[in-house]
């Protein structure tokens, strides 16, 4: 017996894979730290709890950018730059699927649906816990215990994989199972 009943897995840096050189290019074209200022909490966190929309933060992006049409069009770039699956964790996933249940937790936005669909994981996960449609985003205790509620499990039993070490820690902090993904091989030591 495996000691955990479900896994919670983080989307971005996990699952689905951005094109950072993508990102580095439109910075260096522009000359504007177009991520630094999208990443920053009093930009992508409104949007992220889901009081703002994406198109609302693109434009906060721009406007704290300089605001000119320079700024938008490096916005919208940012906003376009291509992602794709990880087809070695979908596997994993996909595999861990055949005995417990796979939720996704993510810090997303408003766009989240119509990305899953893109990238044609519309049906794969038992259950996607966005934190733009529940109000509260990693690592707030209150986005696991919701993942662990669509589980169907405690939080203790559940597996929560993250690229980011603040956000495994917080599951850690509930009792969950916490592994801080850097690669691959770290999804399929715990799985």
């Amino acid at each position: 017996m495996t000691g955990y009943d479900a896994v919670l897995s983080d989307l971005d840096g996990v699952l689905r894979l951005f094109d950072h050189s993508r990102q580095r290019d439109i910075e260096a074209r522009y000359g504007l730290p177009v991520l630094s200022v999208a990443l920053d909490p009093t930009l992508i966190m409104p949007a992220t709890l889901g009081h703002i929309t994406e198109a609302q933060w693109l434009e906060s992006i721009a406007e704290a950018l300089g605001g000119d049409e320079r700024a938008r069009q490096a916005a919208r770039e940012f906003a376009e730059v291509p992602f794709w699956v990880d087809e070695d964790v979908r596997t994993l996933l996909a595999g861990a699927q055949e005995r417990v249940p796979v939720i996704l937790v993510t810090n997303a936005t408003d766009t989240l649906e119509a990305h899953l669909d893109l990238l044609g994981l519309t049906y794969f996960a038992d259950a996607v816990v966005s934190s733009a449609r529940v109000g509260v985003a990693k690592p707030d205790p209150r986005i696991y215990e919701i993942a662990a509620e669509q589980a169907g499990v405690p939080p203790e039993r559940c597996l929560f994989v993250d690229d980011r070490l603040e956000n495994v820690e917080g599951a850690r902090a509930l009792g969950m199972i916490g592994v801080h993904y850097t690669c691959v091989a770290d999804l399929a030591a715990a799985l």
